[in-house]
């Protein structure tokens, strides 16, 4: 904060937008982002006020400022932009303009012929050679002589005759360059969490790799992942997620179908973590060695890929903190320790860590340390398992503390669960989350939830991830769906977000499910499975043009900036993003119908695309390359699930 003054408040500051609870919790951006903050700022009599917007990276004593415009009815608004990663804080600071106050009714008063003409230029002298001190102190001698030449002329010179000089921008600059502080205002600073570019505009492909050569009869290891990151590199994925690779418990093993009875060559859950070989500073040996892991981080990176790790704060029974420390995990009243559950769910090879026992301090300490062990080894990105479930003040904690070693790491959050726990994981920190995206399906309730999300206050802390499955999640729109509904899918999770993701398999347009359950038959999450990665029928090069697109336009880069259009037919959506300044435009006609041809006319909102109705403008579709002409807001489209099932447009006029 800055230095206190003593002395009471001369401003109302008041109002100030972005503000998560009263500056409680910050707000998101990424690297150059800019910043827009508003606030009513007003204060008591008529004086004239000024007021800046100031920024600092915290831990820091030196603060960036720019001055903020005013707006209607004692609104004002300032901009920034923080050039690295970090946590900041921005905060406002204003005052009463003397000189503005001054010259302005120095004005009226000569206008006026007030006989006390004389005496109020001997005021406005005064607040002349005190700037012209100020200028000086701050080893500003020329602009010091300026000011004190001014102040002479004034004393000296009739007002009608230097008017023009005291009213003019030129002066008026040199004043603001060393304004009078003294009895400033300034607002409780909010902090700003800013990121790099990857927290706001990323696309996920999450594969097992133990399965990486898709062979039921043999284990994979680090050393074979090399062919299926170039695979999702060339679907144009930019992050792999790489479910938990530590060693995986024995005891309570499952095997296939998540089934109690485990055989010798079952390979289990990997979030059943530890075993002899170590807990979650070890990786499975099945797998490899930490080197080998260490040397595919840098086979990722070589491509332009992070590798994002599983979080997952679960022990199985064989856990070496099971044994070092039984205190941590839940005791039972005959001396066992409890086993997960998430009814109907049973995992009887997870024990959880037990958060508020005594040894609390001590727990939290190790479990920050274990992501810290993982960051050293190059991981920048992590998904957390079930972060629900752990006490928030933890996660605010571990990702401070991390961050504060590393503040390009990115946190996701994987948390299906009530829409305000969700929410306040995204205030504590975590940079992207998991969204009700799986299960929204309509289009009613699709605008809907992407407007809370980027149209909301949940946009300042809440980046939506998009994913259409997950190991755990089947949904059943997609159980025996056709390519076309897997095609729509991702049409949806890569456009009405910057960020999204797939399962691996989901290419392939898997969808047998478990009877009865949101989830797959034949799990990966249990055993091994036959694969082959080019299998006929593939949607590869359709998510390979959607990630093209989403890569080349800026648009689709940023994250609040949908915008939804009218469509007549109730299976048709239809959506915009665009850039500030309209520089790049995207349109997007997705069918919600895998199976008929759907046709409407839609009702484009012009000024959300930047377009002149006055004016044709041009349309082309990026995955078709199509070409046409429009002429105002109403326009026919035509959709085919098994031609042209969408429209991607980039609008130019």
């Amino acid at each position: 904060m800055p230095k206190a003054i003593p002395h009471a408040p001369t401003v109302v500051i008041d109002a100030i937008h972005p503000s998560l609870e009263g500056g409680r919790y910050a707000i998101k951006r990424v690297v150059e982002e800019p910043l827009e903050v508003s606030a009513d700022i007003f204060k008591d009599g008529h004086d004239i006020i000024s007021a800046v917007l100031k920024w600092r990276r915290i831990g820091t004593r030196r603060w960036f400022e720019a001055p903020m415009q005013p707006l209607d009815n004692d609104r004002w608004k300032g901009g920034c932009s923080f050039p690295a990663a970090g946590r900041w804080e921005y905060t406002i600071e204003a005052w009463e303009d003397s000189y503005r106050s001054w010259k302005k009714a120095f004005l009226a008063r000569w206008k006026g012929e007030d006989p006390e003409i004389a005496i109020e230029a001997m005021d406005g002298a005064r607040l002349l050679n005190e700037s012209a001190e100020r200028a000086r102190a701050a080893g500003a001698a020329e602009v010091a002589t300026q000011l004190e030449d001014c102040a002479r002329m004034l004393q000296t010179v009739p007002p009608g005759e230097i008017m023009d000089l005291l009213q003019s921008d030129e002066l008026q600059s040199l004043l603001d360059h060393h304004p009078d502080r003294e009895l400033s205002t300034v607002s409780h600073a909010r902090q700003v969490i800013v990121e790099r570019e990857r927290a706001r505009f990323s696309a996920w492909y999450e594969f097992f790799p133990r399965n990486a050569l898709g062979r039921a009869d043999k284990h994979s290891t680090f050393r074979d992942c090399v062919e299926r990151l170039d695979d999702a590199k060339s679907m144009g994925f930019d992050v792999i997620y790489f479910p938990p690779i530590h060693p995986i418990g024995e005891t309570n093993r499952k095997g296939k179908n998540n089934t109690l009875i485990a055989y010798p060559d079952d390979v289990g859950s990997p979030w059943a973590i530890g075993s002899s070989k170590g807990g979650h500073k070890a990786v499975e040996p099945a797998l490899g060695t930490i080197q080998d892991f260490v040397w595919l981080v840098g086979q990722a990176r070589e491509r332009g890929l992070d590798i994002a790790l599983d979080f997952a704060i679960n022990c199985s029974p064989d856990h070496p903190y099971v044994k070092n420390h039984p205190d941590w995990f839940f005791q039972r009243s005959d001396g066992s320790i409890r086993y997960a559950e998430n009814p109907p769910k049973k995992y009887q090879d997870i024990y959880p860590i037990n958060f508020h026992c005594a040894d609390w301090k001590n727990l939290w300490r190790e479990l920050i340390s274990v992501v810290v062990f993982w960051v050293e080894k190059g991981v920048k990105i992590f998904r957390v398992d079930n972060p629900h479930t752990k006490p928030v003040a933890f996660w605010e904690e571990l990702i401070a503390e991390v961050h504060r070693r590393d503040p390009e790491v990115i946190f996701l959050s994987e948390a299906f669960t009530r829409p305000r726990m969700m929410q306040v994981l995204g205030k504590a920190g975590f940079t992207q989350s998991y969204t009700y995206f799986t299960w929204r399906t309509g289009k009613q309730e699709l605008m809907e939830y992407a407007n809370e999300l980027a149209g909301s206050e949940m946009r300042w802390y809440y980046r939506g991830n998009f994913w259409p499955n997950t190991p755990d999640i089947l949904p059943h729109e997609l159980q025996n769906a056709s390519a076309a509904k897997f095609r729509i899918r991702a049409a949806l999770a890569a456009t009405l977000s910057s960020c999204w993701g797939i399962y691996s398999g989901y290419e392939l347009c898997e969808g047998q499910p478990l009877p009865g359950r949101e989830e797959y038959l034949d799990s990966e999450k249990f055993q091994l499975r036959q694969r082959d990665w080019n299998a006929p029928g593939n949607i590869k090069s359709f998510i390979r043009e959607l990630n093209r697109v989403r890569r080349e336009h800026p648009a689709m880069h940023l994250y609040d900036n949908l915008r939804f259009h009218h469509a007549d037919h109730d299976q048709i959506l239809c959506y915009s993003k665009a850039t500030p300044g309209f520089t790049d435009r995207i349109l997007c006609v997705v069918s919600l119908d895998p199976q008929n041809q759907a046709s409407t006319m839609v009702h484009l909102d012009l000024g959300a695309l930047g377009i002149d109705g006055s004016r044709p403008f041009q349309v082309t579709d990026l995955m078709h390359g199509h070409t046409y002409q429009l002429n105002g807001p109403n326009n026919y489209v035509a959709l085919n699930p098994q031609g042209v099932s969408m429209h991607l447009f980039e609008v130019k006029q």
